[in-house]
């Protein structure tokens, strides 16, 4: 289908469908500790047709044009995505979000991925506001909304339960003139 060079370290962005079940479990069971620290994604997922399950509803999703999974290869071996967790085109808005297995982290993987989604967000679908949620103690996830140039909007407090502790959630988003503007500026080497 489609393979988006990430760098110069053979990280790829592509799609992630149904038929990598198998692939998908092997990594969600490779980092299934780590992805879960602060997100369920991924925990029910314990065989081969549950990977499929899920891979199969964002397909679905995909079709309704309400969400979509793109997955992180680095080296020819999958090791996280990035999706759009909803995607309204009508009102502009969505919700994006990552995951990854201890051996993608620390790499820039999933800014770099994720200002791919962004870029097509803004610019062929005419989204406006994009919003990422993060729970405050994730600090890498945080990480990630500040270099993607998003603002804090605030914080949910307790809102969220995973694994027995209520985490606050932050919820970040960038604006299409906010992203258009930074970009225009990284092309001019401003800072």
């Amino acid at each position: 289908m489609y393979a988006i060079p990430l760098g110069d370290d053979g990280a790829e962005l592509r799609p992630l469908e149904s038929w990598h079940a198998e692939e998908f479990l092997a990594h969600l069971d490779r980092g299934r500790d780590f992805i879960g620290q602060y997100i369920p994604f991924g925990s029910r997922e314990t065989d081969v047709d549950s990977a499929r399950a899920l891979l199969t509803r964002y397909a679905e999703k995909r079709a309704a044009d309400s969400g979509s999974l793109h997955g992180i290869w680095l080296g020819g071996k999958l090791v996280g995505g990035v999706l759009f967790r909803t995607f309204d085109a009508e009102q502009g808005t969505c919700e994006v979000g990552c995951w990854l297995e201890p051996a993608g982290a620390g790499r820039g993987l999933v800014t770099r991925a994720m200002r791919v989604l962004l870029d097509w967000a803004f610019d062929a679908r005419g989204m406006h506001r994009v919003e990422w949620q993060a729970a405050s103690a994730n600090q890498p996830s945080i990480n990630v909304a500040r270099r993607l140039g998003m603002t804090r909007d605030g914080v949910l407090r307790e809102s969220r339960a995973h694994r027995g502790v209520r985490h606050d959630i932050e919820i970040w988003s960038v604006l299409a003139p906010e992203w258009r503007a930074a970009r225009a500026r990284a092309a001019r080497g401003d800072r």
